[in-house]
């Protein structure tokens, strides 16, 4: 092993230049130049119903942040509408038959005072509900 004189690191090799271990990474490293079109695809991935950003971007090999960035560059270019614009529309509600009384889940109350049990169901009014809780209390 040879002292390098610019870094004091030690060097795993000759110091005749030659090395004797070589690693080659393959993929992209480093900074992406992508095409206009190319960021135009992936945004519009992105905004597919059920797409999820992180792996929009993860396929690519970008960050989400980028994708968020160039959603904000189109928009603000007119390429995409932007979230409040006026052709934003929800679908319609439509109420196909009116809800049958039968199918609400009736709210059951059940007060124990004592050894008495008092039952019943939410639509008995503040007031009706007191005189009989009044009423079991001077029973017993």
């Amino acid at each position: 092993m040879v002292l390098d004189g610019k870094k004091d690191v030690h060097l795993d090799g000759s110091s005749t230049g030659i090395v004797s271990r070589l690693e080659v990474l393959e993929g992209p490293t480093g900074r992406r130049v992508r095409s206009e079109s190319e960021r135009a695809r992936i945004v519009a991935e992105s905004l597919l119903p059920g797409a999820q950003v992180a792996e929009v971007a993860r396929k690519h090999g970008a960050t989400r942040w980028q994708i968020y960035d160039w959603r904000r560059r189109f928009r603000q270019r007119g390429g995409l509408p932007s979230c409040d614009s006026p052709t934003t529309s929800f679908a319609p509600l439509v109420v196909e038959e009116p809800l049958d009384e039968r199918h609400v889940p009736m709210v059951k109350i059940e007060i124990a005072i004592g050894d008495i049990v008092v039952r019943t169901d939410a639509a008995i009014g503040e007031k009706q509900l007191s005189q009989v809780i009044r009423a079991v209390r001077t029973s017993r």
